[in-house]
C-alpha cells in the first residue's frame, strides 16, 4: 500500500469519524500532555471525568506545580497506576522550574521531562507542535499490524523500533497532529482488540488480515508473567469516629496513599489466627469483629486478596509513629487505594 495512500485515507475517515473530545480542541502543551497522561492504560470514558476535574481545579501548569502531591493524588484517586500521578507532579515543577512555565517544543527535549515517553512526547510534539514524529500506542500497533501484516512482537525492544520506524514513514509533513490522531482514532473505534468492524472498514480490501482471516492473531504480544496474589489483612481501629491509618512510604504499591495496619501472608489464613500470630494484635482479639466479604482487588501484575477486621478498641502501644488517627472527615480528603475507598463505601464509614 502507498504510504500517502495511508494517511490520506485515515485522515479523510477521522474527518467524518472523530469522537469531540475537550483536549482536541487545542494546542495548548499542557492540556494535551495532561489527556495523554491520563489515558495511558486508561479507556476515554473513564479517563474524561479525571480531566475534566484536573483542568477546573488545576487550569494551567503552574497551578498543579503549585499543588500539594497530596491534593494530587486524591485528585487521581481511581485511575491507578500512581507513580503517574507523582510524574505529572514532578514534571510540572520541572516545566516551571527549568522551562518557565513552557512546554519544550521538540520530540527530543520532551523527552527529558519526568514521565514523559516517546509516547507523550510525540503527541505533544506533533498536536501542539506540528513537529513530524509518529505517535506509537496499543491502537497503532494494532493498526500497522493488521493492515500491513506485521507479526514482529509488540511488546519485545525488536518489535517496537520496526512499528515506530514504519509509523514514521507513514506520517507526512502536512498536519502531523490530524494524521496521529487519526490513526488512534481508527484503532480506538473501528480496528479494535474484539469484533473489529472490518465491514465498514476503509482498508477491507487491502488489509492483510482481512484477507487472511488474521484479526484475533494480530498483533503479535509476548504473554506477560501469571499475576501474583498477595494475600493482605487489615486491621481496622476504631476509636469514636475516627481510625487509624497510616501513609504508605515502602517501594510497594500505592507510595503515598494511606491506608490501615497491614499484615500481609503468602496465603489465605483465618484472621483470628493471623491476630493470635501477633503478640500486639492477641490483646484485640476480644474487640475484633471480622468483616465477612472479601475483596479482590487486580492490578496490573498482582491480585490482592483483603480482608479487614474493624477492632473497636486502642491501638496497641507498639504501633508505629506514622500510624495516626484521623477524623472521617479528614479520611474522605486523603488519597487512598480505590480497594481501601471500597471498603470504607461498604461499611458506611464516611
Amino acid at each position: 500500500m502507498d504510504k500517502r495512500y495511508f494517511s490520506d485515507k485515515v485522515v479523510e475517515w477521522y474527518a467524518v469519524n472523530k469522537r469531540d473530545l475537550p483536549w482536541r480542541s487545542t494546542r495548548d502543551p499542557y492540556k494535551i500532555w495532561l489527556s495523554e497522561i491520563i489515558l495511558q492504560q486508561t479507556r476515554v470514558i473513564q479517563g474524561l471525568p479525571y480531566y475534566l476535574k484536573f483542568i477546573e481545579k488545576f487550569p494551567t501548569v503552574q497551578a498543579l506545580a503549585s499543588a500539594s502531591e497530596q491534593e494530587v493524588l486524591r485528585l487521581w484517586q481511581g485511575l491507578g497506576y500512581y507513580t503517574r500521578a507523582r510524574n505529572l507532579h514532578k514534571c510540572a515543577k520541572e516545566v516551571v522550574t527549568k522551562y518557565k512555565g513552557v512546554f519544550p517544543d521538540t520530540f527530543e527535549e520532551l523527552k527529558k521531562l519526568p514521565g514523559i515517553g516517546d509516547y507523550t512526547a510525540a503527541a505533544i510534539a506533533s498536536i501542539a507542535y506540528q513537529e513530524k514524529v509518529a505517535v506509537v500506542d496499543g491502537n497503532v500497533f494494532r493498526v500497522l499490524a493488521r493492515i500491513f501484516g506485521i507479526e514482529k512482537e509488540i511488546n519485545s525492544p525488536e518489535g517496537k523500533k520496526h512499528f515506530t520506524q514504519i509509523a514514521n514513514e507513514l506520517i507526512t509533513p502536512k498536519n502531523p497532529d490530524i494524521h496521529n490522531q487519526a490513526v488512534m482514532e481508527f484503532g480506538a473505534l473501528y480496528c479494535t482488540p474484539v469484533s473489529p468492524v472490518c465491514e465498514q472498514c476503509i482498508f477491507q480490501t487491502s488489509c492483510f488480515a482481512s484477507q487472511k482471516n488474521l484479526q484475533a492473531q494480530l498483533p503479535v504480544k509476548i504473554k506477560a508473567k501469571a499475576a501474583r496474589a498477595r494475600y493482605f489483612y487489615y486491621f481496622v481501629f476504631q476509636k469514636g469516629k475516627s481510625m487509624l491509618l497510616k501513609k504508605r512510604e515502602e517501594k510497594d504499591i500505592w507510595h503515598g496513599l494511606y491506608d490501615f495496619h497491614l499484615v500481609e501472608k503468602t496465603r489465605a489464613q483465618n484472621a483470628m489466627k493471623v491476630m493470635a500470630e501477633d503478640s500486639s494484635l492477641k490483646k484485640c482479639m476480644s474487640d475484633a469483629q471480622v468483616v465477612s466479604k472479601k475483596y479482590k482487588h487486580v492490578l496490573s501484575h498482582q491480585i490482592i486478596h483483603a480482608t479487614f477486621i474493624i477492632i473497636k478498641s486502642d491501638a496497641p502501644a507498639r504501633e508505629s509513629e506514622n500510624l495516626k488517627y484521623y477524623s472521617t472527615k479528614k479520611i474522605a480528603e486523603l488519597p487512598k487505594p480505590v480497594l481501601i475507598s471500597r471498603f470504607l463505601e461498604d461499611q458506611q464509614l464516611l
